[in-house]
């Protein structure tokens, strides 16, 4: 059983690169006009498909990333870096709905931009990676972070849900606010990855 310090950390990171609340705007921006229950399987639609594709990356992304030779600390660093920049575009950028509902606009099916890439978001398959790096973690821890994986997933659910009475509370401007605070917590989350691979690379190098 992981220690509540490392499942506080991996459910944070997921959380961060999911962003369920951010998801909900978009949400409700390609499901306008639906009823109630077309809303419902939507929402159902959207999260497994986002499930599917995280459990793959889980499952098969390092045995992908290991069969084209790069190592995971190179792809750390790397992943790193984009979820940095990732996360500069949640602090100085539009937030997250107004960005990703004016690329797809209102028309697109709840799969895209839904489930990709609101939910399972590039940054959210590089995360599944790194928190289950086969060199550093047992199955064991695996499955667990898999699972921490599910609960981010069946919360997201939930917000989808619950969307439009969500939404009403918090408004527009809170949504921003609290994606840009995401922001944030994501912005440190990358720089540590940074430098874990770093700290990985100067112990693999020879002396």
């Amino acid at each position: 059983m992981l220690p509540f310090s490392q499942i506080l950390q991996e459910f944070i990171t997921l959380w961060v690169v999911i962003d369920p609340i951010g998801t909900v705007p978009v949400f409700l921006a390609v499901t306008a006009g639906m009823s109630v229950s077309a809303r419902r399987k939507v929402a159902y639609r959207a999260v497994l498909v986002s499930a599917v594709v995280l459990l793959a990356f889980v499952l098969l992304g390092q045995a992908v990333l290991e069969a084209l030779g790069l190592g995971l600390p190179s792809f750390q660093i790397a992943g790193g870096l984009v979820l940095f920049l990732f996360a500069l575009t949640m602090v100085f950028g539009p937030a997250k709905p107004e960005r990703e509902m004016a690329e797809e606009g209102m028309t697109q099916t709840a799969i895209h931009p839904v489930a990709i890439p609101s939910i399972a978001s590039p940054g959210a398959m590089l995360a599944v990676v790194v928190l289950t790096d086969n060199d550093r973690f047992s199955v064991a821890h695996q499955v667990q972070t898999a699972g921490i994986l599910i609960v981010v997933l069946g919360i997201t659910l939930g917000f989808l849900l619950l969307a439009t009475p969500i939404l009403r509370i918090i408004g527009p401007a809170g949504a921003s606010i609290v994606s840009r605070i995401m922001g944030m917590v994501l912005a440190a989350v990358a720089v540590d990855a940074i430098l874990r691979g770093f700290v990985q690379i100067g112990a693999l190098a020879p002396f």
